[in-house]
């Protein structure tokens, strides 16, 4: 839902081949009423909404809420999908093979523009029998997600999913793990920054994600030695699309 008129609004989804529903507010009824209207923008901006994300079920209900306290920093539409259905919102890029689990590395967005936040995904897929102990484990080796940061980036924490308790009789103890399949994810963040906007040119320039993923993997038996493998995503970095509507239509 944008403030621009449906003038704006057609202009821009012809220009850019968008071929599904955008909603036209001009006069910012529904931007008062969610109650995201923005009290500082002034002049042609005058109107406009904070970026507000509203998950809404088919009976009209909010079930989820995502605020994003900047205009030019907020989450792509891919990066909520894949928070709400991880399943459904990310893209498969690469899988790797490593000591006692397979890894499928995923990734919300291949583009993304100045601002864009994005999740990147890491997907264990272990065997039966065989488990990784939760961060905050004592006396092994947790599993962690670890990305090495670019100045085009900013990263957000790992997000783990919640830990089992395993009891291992053979030592009398109890461990926080995880069995299965799981996924971890972390948001990364494109940089606003004007000297970086400045260096995209027309075609942008691809931003390589680089880390790994360490963990020590045991099964009823045997703990085997800690290990790394190797993590990578790429993200193609495009430049602003600054071009704007006709002057007849423009807000004023």
């Amino acid at each position: 839902m944008s403030y621009d008129s449906a003038e704006i609004l057609k202009y821009f989804a012809d220009r850019r081949k968008i071929d599904f529903p955008l909603l036209a507010d001009p006069e910012s009824k529904a931007i008062q009423a969610y109650h995201v209207l923005n009290p500082e923008a002034a002049g042609q901006y005058k109107g406009m909404a904070r970026p507000r994300f509203f998950f809404i079920d088919t009976k009209g209900i909010i079930r989820e809420k995502f605020f994003d306290a900047k205009y030019r920093e907020r989450r792509s539409g891919n990066s909520l999908i894949a928070k709400l259905f991880p399943e459904l919102g990310q893209e498969v890029t690469s899988t790797v093979e490593a000591p006692h689990l397979k890894v499928a590395l995923e990734q919300s967005d291949r583009v993304a523009i100045p601002g864009a936040r994005i999740t990147v995904t890491a997907e264990v897929q272990l065997p039966p029998d065989v488990h990784v102990y939760a961060p905050g484990t004592q006396g092994y080796k947790p599993i962690s997600l670890v990305l090495y940061s670019l100045p085009e980036l900013q990263l957000g924490p790992p997000v783990y999913p919640q830990a089992e308790v395993l009891f291992m009789p053979a030592i009398n103890e109890r461990v926080p793990v995880f069995e299965g399949t799981f996924r971890i994810h972390q948001d990364v963040k494109v940089s606003s920054a004007a000297e970086f906007s400045s260096t995209l040119g027309t075609d942008g320039k691809t931003l390589t994600i680089t880390g790994k993923l360490n963990y020590q993997a045991c099964d009823s038996k045997v703990c085997f030695l800690p290990t790394s493998v190797a993590v990578k995503w790429e993200l193609q970095a495009l430049p602003l699309d600054r071009q704007r509507a006709p002057e007849d239509i423009r807000h004023k």
